[in-house]
């Protein structure tokens, strides 16, 4: 008689604000949440309810999506506090500003491995645009306040095919503040020696793969395939893999158009999934 598998995960959909510019993505969360539930076998926790975007600049967007991001910040404490793996689903980017400052709280060893066509790197100084979800990583870093915490050390940050990046980002870059793996052959192997054996914590913008692969906001040319995203979701599935987090996938290719499945997209993350 087979026994039941016994999960040490915990399956978070975010489904609130985070500084969105349509209502695609707060469905895709739901959609990639529901899916990663049924292929673990586990309850999801949903947090935050969808709202009419404000397409408005970081500091509106962030006080608007702070009561929800709050919950997510509370709910990555719970189940890491039980020495759980969170697994979450997230709409957009800037829902990691509730995400990582616990996860360095609770797991400072982790490396942060984040697939992404952009660095994700600006200031509200440096940001061209005022995005919030741009502003993701130096707020985790304590680089500016975001009032959820800033406790991620810089040096664990590991941008993989990221191609995208603003003046600022790439000085960060350059100067070796973050490690920056850029698409290309041995893409795998280049990741491995980035990580160089720590715990994997593992953030997975959709956008960074080829644009036409799955719905996103932003299609950035020279990304990855799903064969290439697998390579490095087996990789990462060498070493402890300590949580895993999903943005950027939208429900559907266009407003009112059928819904899309993220069901490749999970097939090539398996590795991840199982490990």
């Amino acid at each position: 008689m087979t026994e039941p598998v016994t999960r040490n995960q915990a399956v978070l959909v975010f489904r609130g604000r985070a500084g969105d510019r349509n209502e695609l993505a707060m469905r895709g969360a739901e959609l990639v949440g529901t899916e990663l539930a049924l292929r673990l076998g586990l309850d999801p926790v949903r947090l935050g309810l969808p709202e009419p975007p404000l397409r408005a600049e970081w500091e509106a967007e962030l006080s608007a999506a702070l009561p929800a991001l709050g919950e997510m910040s509370a709910a990555f404490e719970q189940v890491l506090g039980e020495g759980l793996a969170p697994v979450a689903a997230l709409p957009r980017c800037a829902g990691a500003i509730a995400t990582l400052p616990v996860l360095a709280r609770y797991r400072p060893d982790a490396c942060v491995v984040w697939f992404d066509a952009h660095a994700d790197c600006n200031t509200p100084q440096t940001s061209p645009t005022g995005y919030l979800g741009g502003l993701v990583l130096t707020g985790a870093c304590g680089l500016w306040d975001s009032g959820l915490g800033g406790d991620l050390d810089p040096g664990n940050i590991v941008l993989g095919g990221v191609r995208d990046t603003d003046p600022a980002e790439q000085r960060l870059i350059d100067e070796g503040v973050v490690r920056a793996v850029p698409c290309g052959p041995d893409l795998a192997a280049r990741v491995r020696e980035a990580v160089a054996g720590r715990s994997v914590y593992f953030h997975l913008d959709c956008d960074v793969l080829e644009p036409g692969i799955v719905p996103t906001e932003y299609r950035v040319p020279g990304g990855l395939s799903l064969a290439e995203l697998h390579g490095v979701a087996a990789v990462l599935a060498e070493h402890e893999v300590v949580g895993l987090e999903i943005a950027e996938f939208q429900s559907a290719w266009a407003e009112g158009g059928p819904p899309a499945s993220p069901g490749d997209l999970l097939d090539a993350l398996r590795p991840l999934l199982d490990r």
